[in-house]
């Protein structure tokens, strides 16, 4: 059960629960406070009381309360709306014996806290209970039932008495365990069913204790499930596990078989513990499996390297890309060799969201010409998320049943600048950042990289981010994976403007169309720009210059112009290369190429060459000045030797 069990499970950063009561003047707030503390009927209570402290203790899950009492009145109204903002919970009181305090709820209240944008658990509680009229029948599920409808934020409804101490501890236990044990997350209480993130995170442990692979739960797998994921109620013994089966069988005869507690009779079992209240059993199981309120795993629960240097990137190792292989083939159901978007949405089953749903993952690897991803295209979409985004990356590692050590599936590559003094890299995944005028052919490029036809319809106009990756096959079998990252012309200058910028990338490209004067002078542009930038900054980085539109007919002097800008830079000539009529000219291999080489292509201006010759002088001069300085200290040593010898022999 590798990568499953969180250990034991504490409130993480919680020290205690803020609970704010407000409601009309005169409905018990201040008294139900005092009662709470006091264990006592309260006398002589104060308006409005000082926060109120209830200890550890008093709670199942040892987690401190306090309560902050507030003010009706319209002047204390600021001050009020400032606490509710702050809370993590609502009470909010009416009177038994004032029906017309009832209706203020719906009226005022509730409304007022949707005004503030005030998102937490509200409780409602009825004060007075004591006081009600004895004839009046009305039960709290009547009375209560409409608002509820109509304000899902209602958690539950209460009616207690301060001055017979009837119900008023469970008030308190009640909001503290709508925050540490929320509802919103598990079931939706409007369809009656679980959540569908609360579903993917119980599919996952389901799919982690089910350890024979079987798709069932034997007596073993739920004792052992308990050992790890203790019920706050104690254990359940073998013939009560029995006993659970018995129940989940009557109400959902597909729950359990032969070989135990299916998928299907495991959510029922949690659905029935939510439906009767028992919500903490569920998110014990759940926090035990490192999961957070939003039904995700945890940070501190994800192993990724938090120190890294601005030109260290991640990728996965080679045990995670075998695993990922293993889990493609095992979805590729139909054995095509591409997954459907169905196959896709089922691999993520176990996962809170699909990750590449949307951009920049949504439109960034090659799929087949039925829209499903290829093998080349589902490995790449991996290699971008973990190198934009470790953290996400990892976690769906896990969530999709990764078994080996989570720590063990990244790679921290070693830093771009000792690459190039070692004039070698160890990297199998290359950032390439494209830069050019627009029209100049950018996205076609990366429609290419994608496997994907010529379009004269594709938007020339983007002024967003884009990437695309893919698998490039090299010389003898060996693969590396490109991800191309277009960099739009009019957000160049916010870019340049991070010191830090080129720290991540392995190789640039300036594209130009080979047919246009302004198109090539725009990429030349930008070449001394980012070779400015590599200078002042430390993070050169090697380049290319991409001749695009080689179908048309190049303007006059463009190739003479475009060679003495490289000369110039001390860079490869241009590589020429025409999408529409499928000339690539190994273009994406040569980039490789390029970003294998670390040390060369890097771009070199007039500056640049000036400032590195008068380091060399200042480097040679230090040497002079130490060997003078060091012959300068031998000489008198040797003197002093001979002078202490003349003395001796006189």
């Amino acid at each position: 059960m590798s990568g499953g069990f969180a250990g034991n499970f504490s409130f993480r950063g919680r020290n205690g629960v803020r609970v704010v009561v407000a409601g009309d003047r005169g409905t018990g707030k201040s008294s139900l406070i005092v009662a709470a503390a006091t264990e006592s009927s309260p006398e002589n209570v104060s308006p409005v009381l000082s926060p109120t402290r209830l200890p550890a203790d008093l709670f199942p899950d040892f987690v401190p309360l306090t309560i902050i009492d507030t003010s009706s009145s319209l002047e204390s109204r600021s001050k009020r709306n400032e606490e509710l903002k702050r809370a993590d919970a609502v009470v909010l009181t009416y009177a038994c014996d004032q029906p017309m305090t009832i209706a203020r709820l719906r009226s005022f209240w509730l409304p007022e806290l949707r005004q503030l944008e005030v998102k937490v658990p509200v409780i409602i509680v009825g004060c007075k209970l004591d006081l009600r009229d004895e004839h009046e029948q009305v039960s709290i599920e009547q009375l209560m039932s409409p608002i509820m409808q109509e304000f899902r934020e209602i958690e539950t409804c209460i009616e207690c008495s301060a001055a017979t101490l009837i119900q008023v501890p469970e008030v308190f236990y009640y909001a503290q365990k709508a925050v540490l044990h929320p509802t919103a997350p598990l079931f939706d209480q409007e369809r009656q069913t679980l959540q569908p993130r609360c579903i993917s995170a119980l599919r996952r442990i389901f799919m982690l204790c089910d350890r024979d692979m079987d798709g069932a739960l034997s007596n073993a797998e739920l004792n052992e499930f308990q050992v790890n994921s203790p019920p706050p109620d104690g254990f359940i013994v073998p013939a009560e596990i029995v006993g659970v089966k018995r129940v989940v069988q009557e109400k959902l005869p597909d729950g359990v078989n032969q070989l135990g507690l299916t998928l299907t009779g495991f959510l029922f079992l949690h659905a029935l513990f939510i439906e009767k209240g028992r919500l903490e059993t569920t998110w014990a199981v759940l926090r035990r499996f490192g999961y957070d309120n939003d039904l995700k795993l945890r940070e501190d629960f994800i192993p990724v390297p938090s120190s890294r240097a601005p030109d260290q990137t991640m990728e996965l190792t080679n045990e995670a890309v075998e695993f990922l292989r293993g889990i493609f083939r095992l979805f590729d159901t139909d054995n095509d060799g591409a997954l459907k978007p169905s196959e896709v949405d089922e691999l993520f089953c176990t996962a809170p969201d699909r990750p590449w749903n949307e951009a920049p993952y949504e439109d960034a690897a090659e799929r087949t010409a039925l829209g499903n991803l290829s093998l080349n295209g589902f490995l790449s979409e991996w290699a971008l998320m973990t190198l934009l985004d470790p953290l996400r990356s990892l976690a769906n590692l896990m969530y999709i049943g990764y078994s080996g050590d989570p720590a063990s599936a990244l790679r921290v590559n070693r830093r771009r600048r000792i690459d190039q003094k070692k004039h070698k890299t160890e990297r199998n995944v290359f950032q390439c950042f494209v830069f050019g005028a627009k029209n100049a052919g950018k996205s076609a490029l990366l429609n290419s990289l994608l496997e994907r036809p010529f379009s004269n319809s594709h938007n020339t106009s983007s002024t967003s981010e884009r990437f695309a990756a893919n698998v490039v096959n090299r010389v003898g079998g060996n693969k590396k994976t490109l991800i191309l990252r277009e960099i739009p012309e009019d957000g160049v200058k916010k870019f340049l403007s991070n010191k830090e910028f080129l720290a991540v990338c392995d190789v640039a490209v300036f594209l130009y169309d080979s047919s246009d004067e302004y198109s090539l002078k725009r990429s030349q542009e930008l070449l001394f720009e980012v070779a400015r930038l590599g200078e002042e900054s430390g993070y050169g980085v090697p380049c290319l210059l991409i001749a695009a539109k080689d179908d048309l007919d190049p303007y006059p002097m463009a190739i003479q112009h475009s060679m003495r800008v490289c000369r110039a830079l001390g860079i490869e000539a241009p590589i020429s290369v025409s999408v529409k009529s499928s000339f690539l000219n190994n273009v994406f291999s040569r980039i490789v190429d390029v970003a294998e080489q670390p040390h060369l292509h890097i771009p070199e201006t007039e500056t640049g060459r000036n400032r590195k010759h008068y380091q060399q002088l200042i480097s040679r001069s230090l040497m002079c000045m130490s060997v003078g300085a060091a012959a300068a200290v031998f000489g008198l040593a040797v003197y002093r030797v001979y002078a202490a010898r003349r003395n001796t022999s006189s």
